[in-house]
């Protein structure tokens, strides 16, 4: 959402500012210039991303209009849904916990949390977790190793798609001069019509830069940090997650567990003791 209000700012703040100079409006309107920019963006998109990276960026661009970042709520329903997994296994054995996390779907404790469970890479981060302390016997400082190395991936995936926004971003103000240099070529073919006419044409190449330049760095360039904050949220609510569990299998009670997973959570999304201890109440 505040991608689009930041987008309408960055738009009426320009236009709005050419228009309060008296400019013509009508001039920047060159649809010539948006496609050689544009579609040639769209082509060094294609160049420089394997299919993969194009699916993930694909997918991932349109979230950024939608995407409001995790909320202290979030972290306090991930806490309260580990604390039931948590409290079941010491209570009931590791292996009263395997349905749950064969069928998040369709498990109870999993299905009251549904804001985890649409979040498939925490899902499966939970659960792909739990299978390995379930299946062996691993100490907590391995467990810590193995769950390091998987978020650095999943991180690694994620900003993939940032990256690779970024560079196009940085792109577009060298194709808005090609689009400039289009311009002046075609001015130079008209260089004996009248002056009106060859200042229409000029006008027009210059476009061409003011679009590249405004595209870069008005909306494609904030667009991809957006996709690198989306990334960065992601790896600290893993990081919660690593921290509980591997509290939990170093031997500590399922309160204290959650305690330090709590611990972990950035400072403006944190839920106070008191906060969490009532939620966890609540769910016993």
């Amino acid at each position: 959402m505040f991608v689009i209000i930041g987008c309408v700012v960055v738009f009426v703040a320009v236009v709005g500012g050419y228009l309060f100079a008296h400019g013509n409006l009508h001039v920047l309107f060159q649809p010539a210039e948006v496609i050689i920019i544009f579609g040639a963006a769209t082509g060094a998109l294609l160049i420089s991303s394997p299919p993969p990276v194009f699916r993930a960026v694909v997918k991932t661009f349109p979230k950024i209009f939608s995407y409001k970042g995790f909320a202290k709520q979030d972290y306090v329903d991930l806490m309260v849904l580990l604390f039931k997994l948590f409290q079941k296994m010491r209570k009931e054995g590791l292996i009263s916990v395997e349905e749950e996390i064969d069928n998040p779907e369709k498990s109870k404790i999993f299905s009251a949390h549904p804001q985890v469970l649409k979040n498939h890479h925490a899902i499966n981060f939970i659960c792909d977790s739990i299978r390995i302390v379930i299946t062996s016997n691993m100490p907590g400082h391995e467990l810590e190793n193995i769950l390091e190395r998987d978020i650095e991936i999943i991180h690694h995936e994620l900003l993939l798609p940032a990256h690779t926004i970024s560079r196009i971003a940085d792109s577009l103000p060298g194709l808005g001069i090609v689009a400039a240099v289009l311009g002046v070529v075609i001015t130079m073919g008209k260089i004996d019509q009248p002056p009106t006419v060859l200042g229409h044409h000029i006008g027009a190449a210059l476009v061409g830069t003011f679009l590249g330049v405004l595209a870069c760095y008005g909306f494609v360039g904030p667009m991809a940090a957006t996709m690198e904050h989306m990334a960065r949220d992601q790896k600290e609510y893993l990081e919660v997650i690593k921290a509980a569990l591997v509290s939990y299998v170093d031997g500590a009670a399922p309160q204290v567990a959650i305690e330090v997973g709590r611990r972990t959570v950035p400072g403006d999304f944190r839920p106070s003791f008191i906060e969490l201890e009532e939620q966890l109440k609540a769910a016993k």
